[in-house]
């Protein structure tokens, strides 16, 4: 059976559809509307056609092809949530590499789901968009998690290099920028309190700031937190 577990909602939820091959977007329309919650509202053939049905049409979620002629998906997808940024829009493709994963992520995508999906999964995914989930297919799951050690080692080495803080220092800063208390991360780390007061002196002194807030924006702005 292809419905979702979930009782039927009192509000149809509104996807739109992009994709340049016509067979591929009527296949994927009729994956959707298996279950009665959803109504596919329009299918766009590339990423300006999305943009002006987007402007005439009210939608919740966009499922949304990457390659595609005149706009590809990654762009219309960034000018999508510029515009519209109440619009859930979720990657429907066959790309699995990591490089479109994190251009569609980059560019506003909550979510990244390959075309060969199953109708279960496919509403599944839907529900958890409107919901404020990051709906993926499990292939992409493992890779975006790939993705995000890559790019913390990326962060901890540009921070050891151009700072000159320890791998403890980084450590205690990233353990505070996570609200947590000194003695908190004393307890996490098996240090004392002194020592967390210290490591963190020492990051004010190598950054060149005088409080937390300051640490933090001006780690923030070039991208490390």
């Amino acid at each position: 059976m292809f419905f979702c577990h979930r009782p039927l909602k009192s509000v149809m939820i509104k996807i739109g559809i992009v994709e340049d091959i016509k067979p591929l977007g009527e296949a994927l329309k009729e994956k959707v509307e298996l279950a009665p919650e959803f109504s596919v509202v329009f299918i766009a053939q590339n990423g300006q056609d999305a943009i002006d049905k987007v402007a005439d049409f009210a939608v919740d979620v966009l499922l949304m092809d990457i390659n595609m002629p005149v706009m590809d998906g990654v762009e219309a997808t960034q000018k999508i949530t510029d515009q519209w940024p109440e619009i859930k829009i979720v990657m429907c493709t066959v790309f699995s590499d990591e490089q479109n994963l994190f251009n569609a992520i980059m560019a506003g995508a909550i979510g990244y789901l390959l075309k060969d999906e199953t109708p279960g999964k496919i509403h599944r995914s839907l529900y958890e968009a409107m919901e404020g989930g990051v709906p993926m297919s499990a292939e992409m799951a493992r890779k975006s998690l790939k993705l995000v050690k890559a790019t913390n080692v990326k962060a901890t080495k540009s921070l050891s290099e151009e700072y000159k803080l320890t791998a403890r220092e980084i450590e205690v800063l990233e353990c505070v920028s996570r609200g947590k208390s000194y003695e908190q991360v004393a307890d996490s780390l098996f240090i004392s309190y002194g020592t967390v007061r210290k490591h963190v002196e020492n990051c004010y002194k190598k950054l060149r700031v005088h409080s937390k807030i300051e640490a933090f924006n001006k780690l923030s702005k070039e991208g490390f937190f």
